[in-house]
C-alpha cells in the first residue's frame, strides 16, 4: 500500500544525516521527502494493525523501519513448534478409508517434505513403513 501511494521511501532508503544550516536546496528536500515518508508510513503501519497487537509496538520507535523490524522480532516464526506440530501430524496419520490411497500417501509424503524444508530429514524407508502402519490391514 505504502509503494502504491509513493510514500514508501524511508523502507527503501536510510536515513539521510540531518543537514546544516548552509546545506543546499536538493540535500533539504531529499531530507524532508524522507521525513515525510517516514512519518506517513509510522502513521499508516500503526493503524493498519489489529488492535489486538497494538500494545506490541514501543513509542519510541521513530522509524518505519525499525518499527517493522520490531514486529517481526516479536512476531518471528517458530520453527520448533512448527517441527513437533508436524512430527505429531504425521505421527498421528492414519488411513480413513475415505480419500484415495494415493492422496493419503502423498499428503504423508508433503507433511515429510515440509519437515525436509526446516532440516529435519526422514529417510524414505521410515516414511513407508509409516504409511504401511496407518493403513488398514
Amino acid at each position: 500500500m505504502l509503494g502504491c501511494m509513493d510514500i514508501d521511501l524511508a523502507l527503501r532508503e536510510e536515513q539521510p544525516a540531518p543537514f546544516p544550516a548552509e546545506s543546499t536546496h536538493n540535500v533539504k528536500r531529499d531530507f524532508e521527502r524522507w521525513d515525510r515518508s517516514n512519518r506517513m508510513s509510522l502513521m499508516i503501519m500503526k493503524h493498519s494493525i489489529l488492535e489486538a497487537f497494538r500494545g506490541t509496538e514501543s513509542e519510541e520507535i521513530t522509524q518505519a523501519k525499525g518499527f517493522l523490524n520490531e514486529i517481526e522480532k516479536r512476531f518471528a516464526k517458530n520453527d520448533k513448534v512448527e517441527i513437533t506440530s508436524l512430527l505429531t501430524s504425521l505421527m498421528s496419520m492414519k488411513y480413513r478409508g475415505q480419500e484415495n490411497v494415493r492422496e493419503y500417501i502423498m499428503e504423508m509424503f508433503h507433511t515429510a517434505s515440509r519437515l525436509k524444508a526446516l532440516k529435519i530429514e526422514l529417510s524414505k524407508e521410515l516414511i513407508i513403513l509409516m504409511v504401511l502402519v496407518s493403513l488398514p490391514a
